[in-house]
């Protein structure tokens, strides 16, 4: 339910926004929709570890309730409510099959990690249901009169490099979210309202980042900012594979803003090139499918760096603990300190811990690698994007600020 919800808010208060302002305002505009939307992800892990400390792990949920209460009168009281095209009928098949299709591919990255992934009936039967599906509906939208997503919408280069662009900001965004609290945890031994501390300035660059690109927006080519975007959270992720059990807090603030930043430097602009040179009647279209696209690169992304995660521990375990013999000059050193006492139960105990320990490490520093080069492999992309004729009116509005 919570997804239904997500997935039908954040597109129509976006669509609302660009129906609302005027072009040469959308970069403003986006600024402050995409703070509400990024830095709320963000500053999630720093609510929760706070209710958690304090109160208890239900009011995480039970939260929910006079937010989403004060949002839906807002809603009421502010938003005007646009004329309905009641010219186009409701594509229920083909709504039925998308749904179908994200509800097998959540169900098969929700339990893959805990059911062995392909070696589980259920899993290959959710993987089958997932692909059948998504054939169906695209085969369904090609060929059906008034489909659910116009095939038209995919006509713009800058919407459909926009969309892969999304995908991988969705992976970055909560996967790193996804690992460093754990890695805090039970690694550096960090209690969970510390953890929430810690990884707050990670949203406070983030929304520094938006209200900065909201006021560099018509001065600054939005490719040029993409690019920093990328380099920034590059970079940071670069510095996170550099991590110890033994770093500082102040690490773990420097590289989360530095993350920050970056993800605040590629999302306004994203969204706004990504729509700029969009038809006006396919931007609902549009927006709920950025919107989608960026859910699902969440998913997929935290699946996919929990799995390696936990093969890359595996492996990285075998490897060291291959090295636990009698020919290891530190280990005798360790043993003839009295570190380790290997000829009883306790002592091989000790020593496998400390394995444990260490090809976890080595296991997140790997995942935190990962991203950085999905994140490198999208910089190219930027090169397909087309910058957006100015139009008089925006060159006006540029000229008089």
């Amino acid at each position: 339910m919570q997804g239904v919800f997500g997935a039908c808010l954040v597109p129509l208060s976006q669509a609302v926004l660009l129906d609302t302002y005027p072009k040469e305002q959308h970069g403003s505009a986006m600024a402050m929709w995409g703070v509400g939307v990024m830095v709320g992800p963000i500053l999630g892990p720093s609510l929760g570890g706070w209710l958690t400390e304090y109160y208890n792990w239900r009011w995480v949920f039970y939260i929910n309730l006079p937010f989403g209460l004060l949002a839906w009168l807002g809603l009421a009281t502010f938003v005007q409510e646009t004329p309905i095209d009641r010219s186009r009928r409701f594509d229920l098949p083909g709504f039925a099959l998308l749904s179908l299709a994200v509800a097998a591919l959540q169900m098969m990255l929700d339990r893959g990690e805990s059911l062995d992934w392909f070696a589980s009936p259920e899993v290959v039967i959710e993987a089958m249901v997932a692909g059948l599906a998504m054939y169906l509906f695209i085969a369904h939208m090609f060929t059906a009169r008034q489909p659910f997503l116009e095939p038209a919408l995919f006509r713009d280069r800058n919407f459909n490099v926009g969309l892969v662009f999304i995908f991988t900001i969705g992976i970055i965004l909560l996967a790193t979210m996804a690992l460093l609290p754990p890695f805090m945890q039970s690694l550096m031994g960090y209690p969970v309202i510390d953890i929430g501390y810690l990884l707050t300035p990670r949203g406070v660059g983030t929304m520094f980042a938006m209200f900065l690109v909201g006021r560099l927006n018509g001065r600054i080519d939005v490719r040029y900012l993409i690019t920093a975007g990328l380099l920034l959270t590059s970079a940071s992720l670069w510095e996170m594979t550099r991590f110890t059990t033994d770093i500082s807090g102040w690490d773990i603030v420097r590289t989360g803003i530095t993350q920050g930043l970056g993800l605040g430097f590629i999302f306004v602009p994203l969204s706004t090139i990504a729509f700029a040179t969009l038809a006006p009647r396919f931007r609902n279209e549009g927006a709920s499918l950025f919107s989608l696209m960026r859910n699902l690169g969440s998913s997929i992304g935290i699946s996919v760096v929990i799995t390696y995660l936990a093969q890359r521990t595996q492996i990285n375990h075998a490897a060291l603990a291959a090295s636990i013999n009698p020919d290891n000059l530190a280990l005798a050193q360790a043993v003839q300190a009295g570190v380790y006492n290997l000829s009883t139960p306790e002592g091989l105990t000790a020593i496998n811990q400390e394995i444990n320990r260490q090809a976890a490490t080595l296991a997140y520093l790997q995942d935190f690698r990962l991203m950085m080069w999905i994140t490198l492999a999208a910089l190219p992309m930027v090169l397909l994007l087309k910058k957006p004729a100015q139009t008089g009116s925006e060159a006006a509005a540029v000229a008089m600020e």
